[in-house]
């Protein structure tokens, strides 16, 4: 019994690393391919090696997303490059940050130092 849930997990692993992922251009290539109408659906899927439930999910997001860009709706998703470059402009505002406040804390030692009449030698 251990051997088959085993081999059934792997196969389920296999499957899962060997599926193909499709891009965004791709997935709105397909989509306006099959509301162009000139195959069935059905024959677009198949051509394509994807699931008719697949495409109508993409459909269904494809003419989501142009209704509320239609609506007005402006905000987007951020690429991961845009994300990357978020993250590292964040990291280096706070490094700048964590030294700004690393000698405002050795300035006002040295000016509690003036005030008390204590020198700095």
């Amino acid at each position: 019994m251990n051997q088959k849930s085993e081999s059934e997990r792997r196969v389920k692993e296999i499957r899962r690393n060997t599926r193909r992922k499709y891009s965004t251009e791709d997935k709105i290539r397909i989509v306006l391919e099959g509301l162009r109408g000139e195959d069935s659906i059905a024959e677009l899927c198949r051509k394509e090696g994807i699931a008719q439930n697949l495409y109508y999910r993409w459909s269904k997001d494809f003419l989501e997303a142009g209704k509320k860009r239609l609506n007005g709706d402006t905000q987007r998703e951020a690429n991961s490059t845009e994300v990357d470059d978020l993250r590292n402009e964040n990291d280096h505002l706070k490094r700048l940050f964590a030294e700004q406040a690393i000698r405002n804390d050795v300035l006002k030692k040295i000016s509690r130092g003036r005030d008390t009449g204590v020198s700095d030698t």
